[in-house]
């Protein structure tokens, strides 16, 4: 169990966030990686697994030694006074998902059990509103265990993939080149998709050592990127027309014919979009938290699921109305500029500076 704590659960819970506001749908793996082919695709996924093990490790390490285990103290050790341009980004690129996330959530009940898609996104937000409120053991609990079943889920449908399109898979890839591209899309998706570390550093405050945290950061590379490889090449028995499809994930399920798979999967998704707002939103309120305790004072439980509420109905029905999440759509590839600019250069230079000087001290 201490193994698990230590070097699986900060991956279970970084993929939990990357996977809900990512690739579970697979649009997301095609937008990025179809571009390069069967394999550069899995090229490119490699070269993102590897970036996100040795920027986490990098963000763990530094959250460690500066003790700082929320985005806002976390940001002021990296950032110094400009920490508040982390926070204005992150508040947007929050809003995006958050709307996503609420609007799939909407779907997925309509199409799985025919009933109003606001049933969805009101469950999505019970859900929420409880996990935060119970707090951080609690949201470490049931995403590393719900990551579980979803990693079983992949699997099952890499297996079926095979099954039932082998011979296609195979002489797809059998068939196939290296495309262009796949470095720099490895890079941005890492970009992309490393935003949200300054969100996850609650789940790292019980590492004692530089091997542990470099352990857990390579780790929850490797466990973010796997199932992404095995959707991916499963995605190939129906390559190329898969990548005209508004929903991947859907249309391979009705090709398999799968039919307690698809709920399955529905399921599962449906519990991933949890675990993303869930993640996303426990980093406001411990940054809430970490406010209050530097003025010697505890923020109130009750706030805790207000706050999730509060960004979630923001985001779901007053952005979408106000028309402020398709402006912030049309910027999102700047966003992933944004924060690779004000997270991970910065990190990834003046952050190991600061750790080789808190090591050398």
């Amino acid at each position: 169990m201490r193994f698990f704590r230590k070097y699986i659960m900060p991956g279970f819970i970084f993929q939990s966030v990357v996977i809900g506001g990512g690739y579970a749908t697979g649009r997301e793996l095609i937008e990025f990686f179809f571009s390069a082919g069967p394999i550069g695709g899995v090229l490119g996924l490699l070269v993102s697994g590897l970036i996100f093990g040795a920027v986490l490790a990098t963000g763990f390490e530094l959250a460690r030694v500066t003790r700082t285990y929320d985005y806002r103290h976390f940001c002021r050790q990296l950032l110094g006074k400009g920490w508040f341009v982390f926070e204005i980004v992150y508040v947007v690129q929050l809003l995006l998902v958050l709307s996503v996330i609420g609007s799939a959530s909407g779907s997925i009940i309509t199409s799985t059990f025919d009933l109003p898609p606001l049933v969805g996104t009101l469950s999505l937000m019970a859900l929420i509103g409880i996990l935060t409120f119970k707090g951080t053991k609690a949201i470490e609990l049931v995403l590393s265990w719900w990551s579980v079943l979803l990693y079983t889920v992949y699997i099952i449908l890499f297996v079926l993939a095979f099954k039932y399109f082998g011979d296609v898979i195979s002489n797809t890839y059998a068939n196939a080149s290296i495309g262009e591209g796949w470095l720099s899309q490895g890079i941005l998706y890492s970009g992309y998709n490393l935003a949200i570390l300054p969100a996850i550093l609650f789940v790292v405050s019980d590492l004692d050592n530089r091997r542990e945290t470099v352990g857990a950061g390579f780790m929850a590379g490797l466990i973010a990127v796997v199932p992404a490889i095995l959707f991916y090449i499963a995605m190939m028995g129906k390559f190329p027309e898969i990548s005209e499809q508004p929903v991947p994930a859907t249309y391979l399920m009705s090709a398999l014919d799968v039919g307690w798979l698809n709920i399955i999967f529905q399921f599962v998704i449906f519990g991933t979009f949890v675990e993303t707002g869930t993640a996303l939103l426990h980093a406001v309120n411990e940054r809430l938290e970490g406010s209050y305790a530097d003025r010697g004072k505890s923020l109130p439980r009750y706030v805790r699921p207000l706050v999730a509420i509060g960004f979630l109905s923001l985001a779901i029905f007053a952005a979408d109305k106000f028309g402020i999440v398709s402006l912030i759509a049309q910027g999102y590839s700047i966003l992933t500029l944004v924060f690779i600019v004000i997270l991970i250069l910065p990190l990834m230079t003046f952050g190991v500076w600061k750790i080789m000087q808190q090591s050398a001290a």
